[in-house]
């Protein structure tokens, strides 16, 4: 049905594929078709459709028996960080670790083989490429997607770095299988990854990864710094410390909060 005090302009198609996209709320990351289907008020055989479209554009993806967003939808805003709260809660560490670093800072999420910038604290800085809240770039060529990457199953691997990278971004270096297979390897063991000049002349970083309560990966955290001002002596050496720090604390902060229950009154 058409709703009510619209105007003759108003386009009911996308207002009910904006409806499909914000059910999708704190608690619930996945939807069956059924639950999407009544949360928004449509047929079934609507919010299908619907659904399959916001996957076929790269906003929505099927996932264990039903469906989720992707951090693509930041491209419409920042309302996917706000509903998560991770930037209001990570904001004060980030400040406090480029108060100490002199360096900038960001957050990401893994969407297929790209990694989705979701929090950022900046220094004014000439920077080869510019980064902002849902700039993307190809995870293997990034302390970030290395980092998160990484957290994954090995099997899912090679399936998620199979898909075209949506950043526009041709990195420096392709390693072969053998090579990603170690360097993975390698942040599984030391639980944190460094870059260098791998994606872009001039950008190295490290990143170390965010949890929660149960231990699993959901984002990632890097200082990232230019080549000809930071050695990677010093990147290692006095800023992974203090993002180490961070991520900890980013992370318990976390994990406190999905402790707490969350009651709705009516």
């Amino acid at each position: 049905m058409a709703r009510a005090d619209t105007g003759p302009d108003f386009i009911e198609a996308l207002a009910r594929g904006l409806d499909v996209i914000k059910v999708f709320r704190p608690g619930r990351p996945v939807m069956t078709l059924t639950e999407v289907a009544t949360a928004a008020g449509l047929a079934r055989p609507t919010a299908r459709r619907i659904l399959l479209t916001l996957q076929e554009l790269g906003y929505a993806r099927s996932e264990q028996g039903g469906y989720a967003l992707t951090p693509r939808v930041l491209e419409l805003g920042v309302t996917y960080v706000r509903s998560m709260g991770l930037w209001e809660m990570a904001r004060p560490h980030m400040e406090r670790l480029v108060a100490q670093t002199h360096e900038s800072s960001s957050i990401a999420q893994l969407d297929g083989s790209d990694i989705v910038y979701v929090a950022r604290v900046a220094v004014p800085k000439i920077v080869t490429l510019s980064v902002q809240i849902g700039t993307r770039f190809p995870a293997m060529q990034t302390s970030l997607g290395k980092v998160l990457l990484a957290a994954l199953p090995p099997a899912d691997v090679d399936r998620v770095l199979a898909e075209p990278s949506r950043s526009g971004v041709e990195p420096r270096r392709r390693p072969d299988r053998a090579a990603r297979e170690a360097a993975l390897r390698e942040v599984r063991a030391k639980g944190w990854a460094l870059t260098d000049e791998e994606l872009a002349l001039g950008i190295r970083s490290v990143a170390a990864p965010l949890r929660d309560g149960l231990g699993n990966v959901i984002a990632a955290i890097n200082v990232n710094a230019h080549a000809a001002e930071t050695s990677v002596e010093r990147l290692t050496g006095e800023h992974l410390p203090l993002l180490l720090q961070t991520a900890s604390a980013i992370s318990a902060d976390w994990a406190m909060r999905e402790a707490v229950p969350h009651v709705t009154v009516s």
